[in-house]
């Protein structure tokens, strides 16, 4: 037995009902502790102690809770689980664990449908920016998202094959353009717009609120419910689009609702959590060797470590620097590249095998 052999084995994988009452209790642990860490005195000891009726919370520290940093455990975990479920979606549909809506340009297009929506909203007619309201720039961001995820998959297809060089080199050059737009942008926006504009660029969860909440949460929900829908389908693409409509599968069909699907959860994660990065390709590339490629399984648990690990992202983003606080965007980055190289040696290991 080589070492290679040795470094790359397969781990032993957790049983699936093993693993979702797991990644549950994690969930609930990390949001709990998420809820009591701030620059504000409000422990998880406090929270227990009123949850028990021992000491209830006063009306500053309800206020607190209820406008501060319950929006914000929320607007984690949606974007998290949006962003896992994406990037899932994604290695699924191109059949190749390293993609992720990041990666590939996605994002970058979500969130120039962002910056279009914060700089040039103001001229659409009718008073349409007026009625959208706080929807304007999630919509916006969802049609970024979906445009470039259309032409994402138009470029990379080809004799009913997807080429990996292909989209990564498209994913490269859309983001590229994208960000060319999105700098233009920038420079014409004001005061006000650059504000808004550096609450997403690095990635943040400090301006979240109810209202964000319930713009981007009709887009997430629907794209995070819908997906597990998709697994059987999904599995079946892996062994080649060809075998998968032989076994009974509506290929095209699964194509377009996964792309829906991921362009909705990256556009709104994106519109109300910013440029963050990694936890699409990392989530789901750490629970395929944790419980198995089952998408059925893969794709409901990716939602609940992707809230998870962002919403742990955040604490330490809010307490690394404390009392400043560092965009949650550098948290991610500096966790997941360590791990995507991890990922790259360990495929290069076991294709050397």
């Amino acid at each position: 037995m080589t070492a290679s052999t040795l470094s790359f084995a397969p781990p032993r994988r957790l049983p699936p009902r093993r693993a979702t009452w797991l990644l549950l209790a994690l969930l609930v642990a990390v949001s709990a502790l998420s809820l009591g860490t701030g620059a504000a005195g409000l422990p998880p000891t406090r929270l227990l102690a009123a949850l028990a009726g021992h000491a209830p919370l006063t009306a500053t520290e309800w206020l607190l809770l209820s406008e501060i940093r319950l929006p914000r455990l929320v607007t984690g975990l949606a974007t998290g689980a949006a962003l896992a479920v994406a990037g899932a979606l994604m290695q699924g549909l191109f059949r190749n664990p390293l993609a992720d809506p990041g990666i590939i340009g996605v994002s970058a297009g979500a969130g120039l449908g962002a910056v279009l929506a914060i700089v040039l909203g103001g001229l659409l007619p009718f008073g349409l920016a007026a009625t959208a309201g706080p929807h304007l720039v999630p919509v916006a961001a969802f049609l970024g998202g979906l445009a470039t995820t259309l032409l994402l998959a138009r470029v990379a297809a080809s004799g009913g094959r997807t080429s990996v060089a292909t989209l990564l080199l498209a994913g490269i050059a859309l983001a590229a353009l994208a960000g060319a737009a999105t700098g233009v942008l920038t420079f014409l926006a004001d005061d006000r717009q650059l504000r808004d504009l550096t609450f997403w660029s690095m990635g943040s969860l400090a301006g979240a609120g109810w209202a964000r909440i319930a713009a981007a949460l009709p887009l997430i929900l629907p794209a995070i419910l819908l997906s597990p829908l998709l697994g059987r389908a999904l599995n079946a693409l892996t062994l080649g689009e060809a075998q998968a409509t032989h076994m009974g599968i509506p290929v095209e069909r699964v194509k377009r609702l996964a792309i829906l699907a991921t362009a909705a959860a990256v556009g709104a994660a994106t519109a109300i959590g910013g440029g963050i990065g990694f936890v699409g390709v990392v989530v789901p590339h750490l629970l395929r060797l944790a419980t198995g490629p089952d998408h059925r399984r893969l794709l409901p648990h990716a939602a609940l470590l992707g809230g998870t690990l962002l919403v742990a992202a955040d604490m330490a983003a809010r307490t690394v620097a404390a009392p400043a606080e560092l965009p949650i965007g550098i948290v991610t980055a500096t966790i997941g590249a360590p791990v995507f190289l991890w990922i790259l040696l360990r495929r290069r290991g076991l294709e050397g095998l």
